[in-house]
């Protein structure tokens, strides 16, 4: 997973743009649009009766609430008029009726939130679902890691989007319910002064715009850089973790340390300037909060003294005056987490656009460099291929042609970086940067063993089986395939084949590789690819292998580098650098020197041409 921040300096984030550019950045029109774009497929596809039927309940909830909190509203006048006129009866009257306020207002309270939370882990569940379905379909995972088109997708799948769906039905919720208060309670307070109307208007739209204007776009891009400096501190952490053992041969714990101090000096240097923007933006929060203690007593206090107001109905005013107040001032009071929202929307947004299906057809872009063309064929055939690296900077492979027929071998050998495992990521699709023509089987029926085999943390069934998800073979016959790969013990060291272990810690090189083969054995694909697949492998292993897929029909296309490979293959292909290449028969070809297995690439062995060329480009 790439991280594409740089290491160099702590100051790399752009600017924060100038004042004039900062007005409503919060609310401007692109984060809508960025919102919309990722929000409206909930609400319009599969799920939206659900959706629809949940944000029904809320809203008829939250207006009970609303009322309820009028009418406790009322009642807290109510009890301090009657103290204030030593009214025994009213007041233990006014008691009564808010304990059975109460008694509605606390379960339906509770219920509220429930539902609330039930409602962000179901939309969650669904969004979650999506992006996976997008990031993993077509192999988008692989062009993001490998075009480092995006920093971070695991943090934007797994956070990003936990964070996306429940603040945006807590901000919805919160919008509405101001909504519902300042309907409710300005009834309330217009019933008692008109004055404190207007103040409230004007106060409250006056401290939205300074917000806005003052800390609005600042917030949202230090939020947007303190998302991006966590991923990638957690990412170096995770680096270690996964490369352990590497680290402790290298001892490299120096450099490691030198590399994870980097990465979070920038996440405390950006958290730094995130937070004493967030001091100032306190600073006006308070500041427009607790004057609302005194305003409504200051432009009340002539009525209550001369006795025209009752001090219940003051205190009443003063209330509702606070909830009207929270109610339009709802930006304000949480323009913190706001930012952050908008934020974490711009980098969910910037992850659709490239995994997810688009609503619209976009006008085809031009595409900037030529593709091999693809078609699907019973045999592997290569017409006139030309391969470059994916940005094109390297011409790996210049008009290649060869044809493989049902049971051949072909053996890809030459010097290191000449081009050997970019021409199988092109026969398997990964690579197509290029021109001319690859035809090939259905996918489905390719199997690739790279040099170093992916294992996944669960059962040794699931070692067996992977990619599948399950297999028709019975337990017998899969432990009879651990045997044809010399692995007769393994699942009784794993306590069987529903053992799980920490299978990448567990197993040797050469026993993941001969795990790998396991897989083959199981799938039984018509073209297995090798890339130095038997590099940790002894003779007599490499060997008994290599032999047990010839024999099966299977078509091999193998890197290797041994003289004793050779024999397992009908066709050499050696790629000489720059573009150029020769096809040999296998019979009668050796290598200039015995080659030493390497774990991380390929050695430098020479191919000696000792028969007549076939092909030569």
């Amino acid at each position: 997973m790439p991280t594409s921040a740089p290491d160099s300096t702590l100051t790399d984030e752009p600017p924060i743009p100038s004042r004039k550019k900062r007005r409503k950045a919060l609310l401007s029109v692109g984060a809508w649009k960025q919102f919309l774009k990722v929000a409206k497929p909930y609400w319009q596809e599969e799920e939206k009766k659900r959706a629809w039927l949940l944000l029904t309940l809320l809203i008829v909830l939250m207006l009970v609430e609303t009322q309820l909190a009028v009418m406790l509203n009322n009642q807290a006048g109510e009890m301090t008029s009657a103290l204030a006129a030593r009214n025994g009866d009213r007041f233990w009257t006014s008691v009564r009726t808010c304990l059975i306020i109460l008694a509605f207002a606390v379960p339906s309270y509770a219920f509220y939130y429930y539902m609330r939370d039930l409602f962000a882990n179901q939309w969650r569940q669904w969004l979650t679902g999506r992006f996976l379905d997008g990031y993993l379909k077509g192999r988008k995972y692989y062009e993001l890691d490998a075009n480092a088109e995006i920093d971070n997708p695991d943090q934007r799948i797994s956070e990003d989007i936990n964070t996306f769906t429940g603040r945006s039905i807590n901000f919805l919720l919160i919008f509405l319910g101001s909504a519902m208060q300042l309907v409710a309670f300005s009834a309330v307070l217009w019933s008692i002064s008109h004055l404190l109307v207007a103040v409230l208007a004007v106060y409250a739209l006056a401290g939205t715009a300074i917000a806005l204007y003052l800390f609005g776009k600042p917030l949202i891009h230090l939020n947007f850089w303190q998302l991006r400096r966590e991923a990638d501190f957690r990412y170096s952490l995770m680096r270690v973790r996964e490369n352990a053992e590497s680290i402790a041969f290298y001892r490299g714990e120096t450099q490691e340390r030198a590399h994870i101090d980097t990465k979070f000096g920038k996440v405390i240097h950006n958290w730094s300037r995130l937070i004493k923007k967030q001091r100032t933006l306190n600073l006006f929060q308070r500041t427009f909060s607790q004057l609302t203690l005194v305003l409504p007593a200051m432009l009340l206090a002539s009525s209550v003294l001369s006795g025209e107001l009752e001090v219940g109905r003051a205190i009443q005013a003063a209330g509702a005056f606070t909830a009207v107040l929270g109610a339009v001032g709802v930006i304000v009071d949480n323009f913190e987490s706001l930012s952050r929202f908008v934020a974490g929307i711009d980098r969910l947004q910037a992850l659709s656009n490239l995994v997810l299906p688009k609503t619209e057809p976009a006008a085809p872009a031009e595409d900037p460099h030529p593709r091999i063309a693809t078609r699907t064929g019973a045999d592997v055939r290569l017409e006139a291929v030309t391969l470059h690296t994916p940005q094109a900077e390297r011409m790996l492979v210049k008009e290649l042609s060869l044809a493989l027929q049902p049971g051949d071998a072909l053996l890809i050998t030459g010097e290191s970086g000449c081009g050997k495992s970019s021409l199988l990521r092109a026969i398997a699709g990964l690579w197509n940067t290029g021109s001319g023509v690859i035809q090939r089987p259905a996918l489905d029926d390719f199997f690739f063993l790279p040099q170093q085999p992916y294992l996944q943390s669960g059962t040794l069934r699931s070692q067996l089986i992977y990619p599948s998800t399950h297999s028709d073979l019975s337990d017998e016959e899969m432990l009879a395939i651990l045997k044809e790969v010399h692995l007769p013990q393994l699942a009784e060291r794993a306590g069987g084949l529903d053992g799980v272990r920490d299978w990448g810690k567990v197993l040797s090189v050469g026993e993941q590789q001969r795990l790998a083969f396991g897989r083959v054995l199981v799938h039984r694909p018509g073209i297995v690819i090798l890339d130095e697949a038997t590099s940790a492998l002894d003779s007599a292993n490499e060997a008994s292998l290599y032999e047990r897929l010839r024999e099966s029909g299977t078509t091999l296309i193998s890197i290797a580098h041994r003289d004793a490979v050779l024999r397992h293959h009908t066709h050499v292909l050696r790629l000489k650098g720059e573009g150029e290449w020769e096809v040999h028969d296998a019979a009668g070809y050796r290598f200039d020197q015995p080659a030493v297995a390497s774990r991380k690439g390929a050695t430098t062995a020479q191919v000696m041409p000792l028969a007549p060329k076939v092909a030569a480009g």
